[in-house]
């Protein structure tokens, strides 16, 4: 297991523009929610920081150029926590960032390990934090960086190259919920092969692409020793949280892909892009949600059996047994985290609703890339109460995007502040926006810029 307690003091960043020194402090940034809006306001950009966002809120860049930012956590003296993590360059880290000064811009940060990892939050005085195979524990203090080492809550994970990430969420029981994801893509005999039929039954779904439970207290945890198995047949879900008023977990599940590549006689190129849905799904105890052996068709508004599995796009015999999404999101848009809204400074449509954070297609040439967007969906007693919109938009830019390479950014994390606003964090610049609303109109004067 690689360490995981380095820590680099005292080096000079460019943050926003700014040249500092990052070294530790012990002064927060003491956020407070009852801060009024004006005040609000003047930490927002006159550009949203290129942001589209609904009238009556505003956005301000907080941090800029950090790297490969996954999740992210905001503590209660607004201290921010980003994981980072490049997969295929074994790149990654914990970056902590203050506000010393109080502008709304981070001027201090601190790395504190350098190993990749997706998942992280914070919890009753304690930083969560998921590489790609352990999970460790850190207890916060007054100073920017947590105490080190930490504890190891679970160790020896599935490490794997597809679906690698260990994203978490934590309800109020001292319960940890672990995505593990499928290390294919459809579970065949021969993976990614045209015509190849699925294993039957798909034996990855023992170790894989589901939902595992862990407890909060007690250290040294295995997936085979301790690890209750939650939930099953669910490919990947970066995107998990835990519902704190319903007492319900959910999660988006990345679907799966290559219809048309591996199954022309029964796909088309324009299938291929609009199937299959992403699903927006509760979880339930020892619940089972279909894949490998069935996908969701947002057209159809059906599940159908997979064409590993004897489908031909149109037949539903196996799949009846497998609840269907509370919402069925377009294909490939990638849903990379997911967080409900707990805070006070939004108005009431956004309680208890869920915001989702979607990462953007990669796979729907020759069509258009689409996704890049963080969308909400309002919530009222454990379902969506109405459609789901679009709440932050633009982080592609004006063109069209062919290729992922050609958005802007790429909305990757959110996460609540202590007074209520939205963070956003974007994976191709390192960028990470603070959301709030004020109700002032976007061309308001007290606005200032970067």
């Amino acid at each position: 297991m690689p360490t995981v307690y380095e820590r680099n003091v005292c080096f000079p960043i460019i943050l926003l523009g700014l040249f500092v020194t990052s070294c530790d402090s012990d002064k927060g940034g003491h956020y407070t929610s009852d801060e009024p809006v004006s005040g609000i306001a003047r930490f927002c950009d006159k550009d949203n920081g290129s942001l589209e966002l609904p009238e009556g809120f505003c956005a301000g860049v907080v941090a800029d150029s950090l790297g490969f930012i996954r999740h992210l956590a905001v503590n209660d003296n607004g201290d921010i926590y980003v994981a980072l993590r490049n997969h295929r360059l074994n790149l990654g880290g914990i970056i902590a960032l203050r506000d010393t000064d109080k502008d709304g811009k981070m001027d201090l940060l601190e790395k504190f390990i350098d190993i990749p990892g997706m998942g992280i939050k914070i919890k009753n005085g304690f930083l969560y934090f998921a590489s790609d195979t352990d999970i460790y524990r850190y207890t916060l203090g007054q100073k920017l960086i947590p105490e080190l080492p930490p504890q190891v809550l679970v160790r020896d994970l599935p490490a794997q190259g597809p679906h690698a990430g260990k994203p978490f969420a934590i309800d109020d029981d001292n319960q940890l919920y672990v995505n593990i994801g499928a290390i294919t893509n459809a579970c065949q005999q021969d993976e990614e092969t045209a015509g190849s039929p699925g294993l039957e039954p798909c034996t990855e779904l023992q170790n894989h692409a589901g939902v595992w439970r862990f407890s909060l207290d007690k250290l040294n945890q295995s997936q085979q020793a301790d690890g209750y198995h939650y939930a099953s047949g669910i490919r990947n879900a970066y995107a998990i949280d835990w519902h704190p008023a319903d007492k319900r977990l959910y999660v988006v599940q990345h679907g799966r892909d290559h219809l048309h590549e591996i199954w022309p006689d029964i796909y088309s190129l324009k299938d291929d892009a609009w199937l299959p849905a992403e699903e927006f799904m509760m979880v339930d105890d020892s619940g089972e949600y279909g894949w490998p052996y069935c996908y969701f068709d947002p057209v159809r508004s059906k599940r159908v059996v997979a064409p590993e599995y004897g489908g031909d796009g149109v037949n539903t015999s196996r799949c009846e047994e497998y609840p269907p999404p509370l919402i069925a999101f377009p294909a490939h848009f990638g849903p990379n985290d997911l967080k409900f809204y707990t805070g006070k400074q939004f108005p009431g449509h956004y309680q208890h609703g869920a915001f989702i954070a979607f990462h953007g297609s990669y796979n729907r040439d020759p069509f258009e890339q689409v996704g890049y967007q963080v969308v909400f969906v309002p919530f009222k007693d454990g379902v969506p109460a109405g459609d789901w919109e679009v709440f932050a938009d633009g982080f592609a830019g004006v063109k069209e995007v062919k290729i992922p390479e050609d958005a802007d950014y790429r909305p990757t994390g959110l996460a609540i502040g202590p007074e209520g606003s939205l963070y956003i964090a974007d994976s191709v610049q390192g960028r990470i926006w603070r959301v709030v609303y004020t109700g002032i109109n976007p061309s308001a004067e007290s606005r200032t810029t970067q």
